[in-house]
């Protein structure tokens, strides 16, 4: 690792750190040319410099991951579980740098950063007693002198593609467990992220971590080191395979898998609904739609898409909702003024573009736009809007009523700070909405009735549900 300078426009920012791909526990140049990882909060910023890496370099990794493999399956469960409490010991010694790194380079707030160090440090504190828990069953045969048992074993060499949205936690949910288990990795961070990610790594080889038992790989994703990677799987590299990003690419994830006769970890999309009954508190219900919708300027695979409000008290959510986001949902620069904020600039130009095409579907489906539609600026800022922003893609917070559950609007979902409200006249009505997309991530409702508590529980189409 090196640091050097950063432009005389953003040394306040701090140093640009020269990275590399580790392979087989030594940090590599790539194949191609070094991209630079530019801070979403200020563009002049350059936070990392690290290679776009070409499929030799894949290989390479590939050959280092198998190379560790047989000695790594080897050592015991216990013994793989104290190197990941090394590795959150490391990270909790190191919260307040690593989480201001994340806020830096993707423009996350500083409350958000430290509980997504957090995630990750709690990740390995989990894990390391897994180590003693890695059991397996003993089943009563139904002949004579016969006994049946299972156990647990790793699989071999796990590939993965992260997103940069969750750029330290999403990748400690992967690779932790898939170490403690016995696998080595192969690993492709996001191209918005590989400052973090590369400081992760540094705390995985300081831990002990045995060479080539986790390799990363940088560089971007289509005609890139993700392309080259998701290419390994038909190529036989790979043992399992977890991503996390969009539908579109986990569907040639998932093709490539199934040829392989193997199964993925997807975790792709979300369009997720939040219920609110007519008895429910107002109040909570209200800050916590804030919170689910523009969090992380929307830029969340959970965030809030849907809010699916109950005919008797629509029109009084509705008012307080706007004026909500009128006295309490700040947004600006998070390296300015930190905890103030509920969020940021969007991580890249490239959502920013793709947010402000779902403005021309929702006029097109009738719906009616009672907040946003542009990006904030020194010409329509206003009092909500902390610090200085030109040089980031900060987004208005957007608001949609008068959605249907037929509209392009309701089905599709839409990365960023964007909510829809859709009213019902029922709750059997609220949940056909709420099951009505082809997505499934997570869902929440807000009522006192316990019937209906039951009702959702049970019918809800989402893996994760808060009530």
């Amino acid at each position: 690792m090196f640091l050097k300078p950063n432009g005389p426009e953003a040394q306040s920012a701090g140093k640009t750190l020269i990275g590399f791909n580790w392979i087989g526990g030594r940090e590599l140049e790539g194949d191609k040319a070094l991209f630079e990882a530019r801070s979403a909060v200020d563009s002049r910023d350059v936070v990392g410099l690290f290679p776009e890496s070409g499929p030799k370099d894949i290989e390479r990794a590939v050959k280092a991951a198998r190379d560790a493999y047989e000695p790594w399956k080897h050592t015991p469960a216990p013994i793989r579980g104290a190197l990941v409490g090394r590795i959150g010991r490391i990270l909790e010694e190191n919260k307040e740098k690593l989480a201001r790194v994340i806020t830096r380079e993707i423009g996350k707030t500083p409350r958000e950063a430290l509980g997504e160090v957090q995630e990750a440090i709690d990740t390995c504190q989990f894990f390391q007693s897994e180590g003693r828990r890695l059991y397996g069953q003993t089943v009563p045969s139904e002949m004579k002198r016969k006994e049946l048992f299972t156990y647990r074993r790793p699989l071999g060499v796990v590939g993965m593609i992260t997103a940069g949205n969750f750029p330290l936690a999403v990748p400690s949910w992967k690779i932790i467990p898939a170490i403690l288990c016995g696998n080595t990795v192969i690993w492709k961070p996001s191209e918005d992220a590989p400052t973090i990610a590369y400081l992760f790594m540094r705390a995985m080889i300081d831990a002990g971590l045995p060479p080539g038992v986790v390799n990363t790989v940088n560089g971007k994703g289509a005609k890139g080191a993700g392309q080259y990677m998701i290419e390994g799987i038909d190529k036989g590299h790979f043992q399992k395979f977890s991503f996390t990003g969009s539908t579109a690419v986990g569907r040639l994830i998932g093709e490539a898998c199934g040829r392989q006769l193997q199964i993925p970890s997807l975790e792709l999309g979300g369009k997720n609904p939040m219920i609110v009954m007519e008895d429910a508190d107002l109040d909570n219900a209200v800050t916590g739609a804030l919170w689910a919708a523009y969090g992380t300027a929307g830029q969340r695979c959970t965030s809030l898409g849907n809010l699916i409000l109950h005919k008797p008290i629509a029109e009084k959510f509705k008012a307080q909702f706007l004026e909500a986001m009128q006295n309490k949902l700040l947004m600006g620069n998070p390296m300015e003024h930190g905890d103030d904020l509920t969020y940021g600039p969007m991580m890249n130009a490239r959502f920013a573009e793709r947010f402000l095409e779902h403005f021309d579907h929702g006029r097109k489906d009738g719906a009616r736009l009672l907040s946003g539609g542009a990006k904030w600026d020194e010409a329509n800022r206003d009092a909500r809007v902390l610090g200085t922003i030109q040089y980031g893609t900060y987004m208005q917070p957007a608001l949609w009523d008068q959605v249907t559950k037929d509209s392009w609007l309701f089905q599709n979902e839409t990365f960023g700070p964007t909510v829809n409200l859709v009213t019902v006249d029922s709750f059997e009505e609220a949940m056909a909405c709420a099951n009505g997309t082809p997505y499934g991530l997570s869902s929440s409702l807000y009522t006192e009735n316990r019937q209906w508590v039951e009702t959702f529980k049970n019918e809800i189409s989402a893996g994760m549900s808060s009530i």
